[in-house]
């Protein structure tokens, strides 16, 4: 059984403006899941329908076999929570706001396991700031310690990174790494591609309010990934020879620099046939390289071939 399992969920708000279309998920216990997409793709609606803060309008969902409107307290209790918004009692201390959040879930209290989750995110020290005195960076550290106190099975980050300084963001995955290894599920969002693709199990992408697939990120860099050959000339050519026409050529830097796309998994690339035809039609190349497309190459093309079809 699916840890987070999510059935045909719609979201329309009172002005028509339908945020999610039918939205089917399984998210298994212990993994990463990496939620892409651009901003209004609605990321944001579907964290907070999971974590019932916003009603579904129909379909089905199921956290650790709970339903989450009808059984809300025992899903809830399973999930934690970093929210985007920093949003924090300013006069509160920061140990005793902690406290508080896993005193609201039920929990007994564990003077133990807050001062662990405390040193851990570097609060340890600042257990008796007022929250207001901290800087932006130190706030969404308590929101990290907050959303740890309950021990939840199922996390939720939403932007969990925006705006904050490096050592955070090395803390945030030294966390998480942690996490995933005593079998948390993480549903993460970011902006920072190149973050979900280092932590990432599985790679969602939604846009306009629709999964558009979720998938093991490396058999989707895989099947989706490409290469770009860059032969540099070493005198640069207004066109290309005849002989080249009807290969998937292009000329770039004022024509000093020839691109040659092709697919990593097939069997044939054509780049030794390319080469002996380059050197047949009079140009001589004074370097090659590659490179690989990132997720976030694939992440675009994805969003931009649902958005021609629309």
């Amino acid at each position: 059984m699916a840890m987070v399992e999510l059935r045909q969920v719609r979201k329309v708000y009172d002005s028509g403006f339908e945020a999610l279309k039918g939205v089917d998920l399984e998210i298994e216990k212990g993994e990463i899941l990496a939620l892409l997409g651009p901003n209004g793709a609605g990321k944001t609606t579907l964290i907070s329908i999971v974590c019932g803060l916003v009603m579904p309008s129909s379909g089905s969902l199921m956290v650790g076999g709970h339903d989450v409107v009808g059984e809300y307290r025992a899903a809830r209790s399973l999930i934690g929570l970093v929210p985007q918004e920093i949003s924090l009692e300013p006069f509160e201390k920061v140990g005793n706001a902690v406290r508080l959040s896993r005193g609201l879930f039920g929990k007994p209290r564990n003077d133990a396991l807050i001062e662990e989750i405390l040193r851990r995110l570097s609060l340890w020290d600042k257990r008796d700031t007022p929250i207001r005195a901290l800087s932006g960076g130190m706030k969404r550290r308590v929101l990290i310690a907050k959303a740890l106190s309950h021990e939840p099975e199922v996390l939720f980050l939403d932007e969990p990174t925006a705006g904050v300084d490096v050592e955070l963001r090395r803390d945030m995955w030294e966390i998480v790494a942690d996490l995933k290894a005593r079998g948390v599920t993480i549903i993460l969002t970011t902006h920072y591609i190149e973050e979900a693709e280092a932590i990432a199990d599985r790679i969602g992408v939604i846009n306009q309010g629709e999964i558009l697939l979720v998938e093991e990120k490396a058999s989707l860099m895989k099947r989706l990934g490409r290469k770009e050959l860059r032969i540099e000339l070493a005198e640069p050519v207004t066109a290309l020879p005849e002989t080249l026409s009807d290969r998937s050529l292009r000329l770039e830097e004022e024509g000093r620099m020839l691109v040659y796309d092709y697919d990593t998994s097939a069997e044939r690339t054509g780049l030794a046939k390319l080469m002996a035809e380059l050197s047949a039609a009079g140009l001589s190349v004074r370097d090659v390289d590659t490179r690989k497309s990132t997720l976030e190459d694939i992440f675009v093309d994805l969003v931009k071939q649902q958005e021609g079809a629309a």
